[in-house]
Formats: C-alpha cells, structure tokens, sequence
C-alpha cells in the first residue's frame, strides 16, 4: 500500500458530499480526496490517494462538450447559452474565448489530423474547425431533411464520424433555435466520403456517447426521460460490426441505491474499459461522475457540486479527467489514461 492508494472500499455505494466545500484554494481538502469515491477494489487502484478535484473556472450558463487538444496542450469547451467556446491553457491554466459565435455548440472532438469537431444546436449540424480557419459543414440533412439538433459526436480510426442527435438544441430558444423535430432521434455515422448513414434509432434521446477500447463496442447514453415518461434512465451498448451496430442492451442503470435514478450524459473509457458517466438531476452524493467497470458494474464516484455535463481525459500523459460541471470546469488526476485521442 503507498500513499497513492491509501483509501478504503466503501462497504454500500451511498456517500455524502462533502458539506460547503471551498473550491478556492483558501480552504485546502485534506487528503485523500473524500469526494473521489472507491465503491469497488477495481476504483481503489485507479483512485490516486495524494491529489484532489480542481476547480478551473466558473460562470458559464450550461458547460458542455469538453474536448482536449494533444498537440496544443489545451481543453476546448462549449458554454452553450451563450453561444461561446472557451479555451484552458495547460501551461498557465489561462481561460479565453475561443469561438465566438459557435454555433450554440454542444459536444467537441478533435479528429486524428488534430481538427475540431463541434456539434452546432444553433446551425442544427456537424461541423469542422479547419486548420486554414475555415469551417467546413459535415453533416447537416439526413434523407434530404434537416438535422433536429447534432449533440456529442465521437472520431473512428477508419476516419469516421459518429454523432447522436436527440434534438435537445430546438426544443426552446435557450441553447439554440425553437424550430420541430424533423427526424426521430438517433445515432449517425459520417463516411470519410461524405455519406451520412442512421446506425440505430432504437433509442429513446441518445445522448454522450463513446468507443471502448478497441472500438469494438459504442456505449451511449439515453436521456430520453426527459420526455418519454416510460424511457429508461441507463447507458445502452451495442457491438460494432463494419459500418453499423448489432445487438443493443442495457450497459448500466443510472439508478444509485439509496440515492435514485438520474440520469448519465457525455461519457469516456480509460484503457481499461471503464466507462466514466457524467451524472446529475439528483443532488448531493449523486451528481458528478459515476464510473462503471467494463461489465457494467459501478465501482467509483467523482462527486461535484453541480450537475456533470460531460467528460473526457486530457493532460500531458491523458490522466487526468476533465469535467464540465454545468456552471464550471474541474479536473482530476488518476492512476490511468483515456482509450482514446479525446
């Protein structure tokens, strides 16, 4: 045992938050850090025992969509309401606008030529961050009719572009433009040639989503209780097979014992194959990150006190978590990597 891992497993998966906590500075947290929860031996090992949640920045209206530039050493983000994208600076921590109008952008990547993918609620399409400046569209009809709303889009390494649109972005004129549905809500898949194809609608709201390991499996988060009143509160998986998805199931459920069900969003895989969901809609002792095992079992808790919109893994060595936490920005370092570029 070293002091990297000097924490105990708890013995049931219900924790307090830490009361009024003073994400400053001025009031340090004692190590090891209490809100980064071990709920199974597996987060013991991955939980680091001499380091803690940062608060970044703070003040956005709904922050989304974090993604991280390798080459830059930069984390990209949206704050959708105020149509805007900012820029953290790993070097100084330096906070800045980078695009402005963006777009009412929610979800970002960055492809394997180190370009920026954005998921445009205001625009209702895929687009591409150039790097002569320009901007390119990539996807914005589906059978010759509009896009509801694209929301979190993740890269393949065959150079495909896979991107959920639950129409979340049209449904008020708060994180885009009221306009109806002109699609079901559902998973697309952008050729390297242009072609768009729907891979599944077998999904009530789809919503983050991410590859495992080997991109053998596409994890996606279904938030379509927001509407749906029978939808499940859970993370569905499906198999990767070619250019489609077969068998889909249920992942996880997003229900904690002793706390409720709420519900998951923007979600990443370390190299393992754990899964890490942003989570919220319950409050205290739920809502930040729940991290579940590749067989769906929930072994960790990042706790936060705000509403978790969405993860990805960044830093130097890509180990440390960041987290969009609605009205804030934080991360966490931890004792492994994420699978992939972003």
């Amino acid at each position: 045992m070293t002091r990297r891992n000097f924490l105990p497993v708890l013995a049931a998966p219900v924790a307090a938050q830490t009361p009024n906590r003073d994400y400053s500075g001025q009031r340090p947290i004692r190590y090891p850090e209490p809100d980064v929860i071990a709920l199974e031996p597996a987060f013991a090992k991955i939980k680091i025992g001499n380091t803690t949640i940062l608060r970044h920045a703070t003040g956005f209206l709904w922050a989304e969509g974090p993604a991280w530039h390798g080459g830059g050493k930069y984390l990209v983000w949206s704050d959708i309401p105020n149509n805007k994208q900012y820029r953290w600076i790993e070097d100084d921590g330096h906070v800045s606008v980078i695009h402005e109008p963006a777009g009412y952008s929610n979800g970002n990547t960055f492809d394997y030529q180190g370009r920026q993918i954005s998921c445009e609620h205001g625009n209702r399409r895929v687009s591409r961050y150039e790097l002569n400046g320009t901007t390119s569209v990539l996807a914005d009809k589906f059978e010759g009719k509009p896009l509801n709303a694209p929301n979190d889009a993740v890269v393949h390494p065959d150079g495909s572009i896979w991107f959920t649109d639950p129409g979340y972005g049209i449904l008020q004129n708060y994180e885009g433009n009221k306009a109806e549905m002109s699609q079901k809500e559902a998973i697309y898949r952008i050729d390297p040639a242009g072609g768009i194809t729907k891979v599944s609608d077998e999904i009530y709201k789809p919503n983050g989503l991410c590859f495992s390991p080997d991109y053998k499996k596409l994890y996606v988060a279904d938030t379509g209780s927001t509407h749906y009143p029978q939808a499940p509160k859970n993370i569905k998986v499906w198999d990767v097979e070619g250019k489609g998805l077969r068998g889909g199931k249920q992942f996880c459920s997003m229900e904690l014992p002793g706390k409720g069900a709420g519900l998951a969003d923007g979600i990443r895989a370390d190299v393992e194959g754990n899964i890490y969901a942003s989570a919220g809609w319950v409050g205290e002792g739920y809502d930040g990150v729940h991290v579940f095992s590749p067989q769906g079992q929930r072994i960790g808790l990042i706790l936060l006190p705000e509403i978790c919109a969405n993860v990805c893994f960044g830093g130097t060595r890509r180990n440390r978590l960041f987290m969009c936490g609605s009205q804030s920005l934080y991360s966490v370092y931890l004792e492994t990597r994420g699978a992939h570029i972003c």
